[in-house]
C-alpha cells in the first residue's frame, strides 16, 4: 500500500555554457536541498584511481556502449576526446521510480531530449553569465584555456544560449549567492507543486 502511494521522483536539469558557474550552483544547491541525488554518468574512459563504479561514473566497454546507444539505452550520449559519455535511462528509472528527485548536469540537447522523454516531471533550468564578456573574462581567469579553445568554448556558449528560451527557467549568474537562492527557490517550487 504505501509503495502505491509514493510518488515518482523527478528530474531537474542544468544546462549553461562553460564558465557560467553551473558546477558551483549545483554543488551548493544540493547541499541545500539533500533529498536530491547528483546523477552518474557512464563512459567509456579508463577508470581513474579513487574512482568507484555508479559513485563516479557508470564504468563501459565502448562496445557495451555503443549497444545501449543502438537500443535505446541513453537519455543523452555523447562522444568526445575519444571516450563515450551519457546519461543512462534504466539508472535514471531506477531512480525516479522509488520516489527520489534527481539532478542532471546536460548539455542543451540532451535536456531537450530529457523533456521530451519526462515532460510532467522534469525542469530545465538554463543559466547564463551576465554578458559574453564577463564569461569571457571568467573562461581566461581560469587559466586553463588557450587562445584557440577559448574561442571554441565561446563560439559553443553562443549556440548554447541560442536554446535559452526553450528551458522552463533562466537564471542568471552575476551574483552566485543570488543565483543559488533563486534556482533554489526555483527547485523547492516545483518539487512541492507538481
Amino acid at each position: 500500500m504505501v509503495e502505491e502511494l509514493r510518488q515518482r521522483g523527478k528530474l531537474i536539469v542544468f544546462s549553461a555554457p562553460s564558465g557560467t558557474g553551473k558546477s558551483t550552483i549545483a554543488k551548493m544547491v544540493l547541499e541545500r536541498l539533500p533529498d536530491i541525488r547528483f546523477s552518474v554518468s557512464a563512459t567509456t574512459r579508463q577508470k581513474r584511481s579513487g574512482e568507484q563504479e555508479g559513485i563516479n561514473y557508470y564504468f563501459l566497454k565502448k562496445e557495451d556502449f555503443e549497444e545501449k546507444i543502438r537500443t535505446g539505452g541513453f537519455i543523452e550520449h555523447e562522444f568526445f576526446f575519444g571516450n563515450y559519455y551519457g546519461t543512462l535511462l534504466d539508472k535514471t528509472l531506477e531512480i525516479i521510480d522509488a520516489g527520489n528527485h534527481i539532478l542532471l548536469d546536460l548539455d542543451v540537447k540532451g535536456a531537450l531530449n530529457l523533456k521530451r522523454l519526462f515532460p510532467e516531471n522534469s525542469l530545465l533550468l538554463f543559466l547564463k553569465p551576465p554578458s559574453m564578456n564577463v564569461l569571457k573574462q571568467r573562461l581566461e581567469e581560469r587559466e586553463s584555456e588557450d587562445e584557440e579553445s577559448l574561442k571554441a568554448r565561446l563560439e559553443r556558449a553562443r549556440l548554447e544560449l541560442s536554446y535559452a528560451e526553450r528551458f522552463d527557467e533562466v537564471v542568471v549568474n552575476d551574483n552566485l549567492d543570488k543565483a543559488v537562492d533563486t534556482v533554489t527557490a526555483i527547485i523547492s517550487k516545483f518539487l512541492i507543486n507538481t
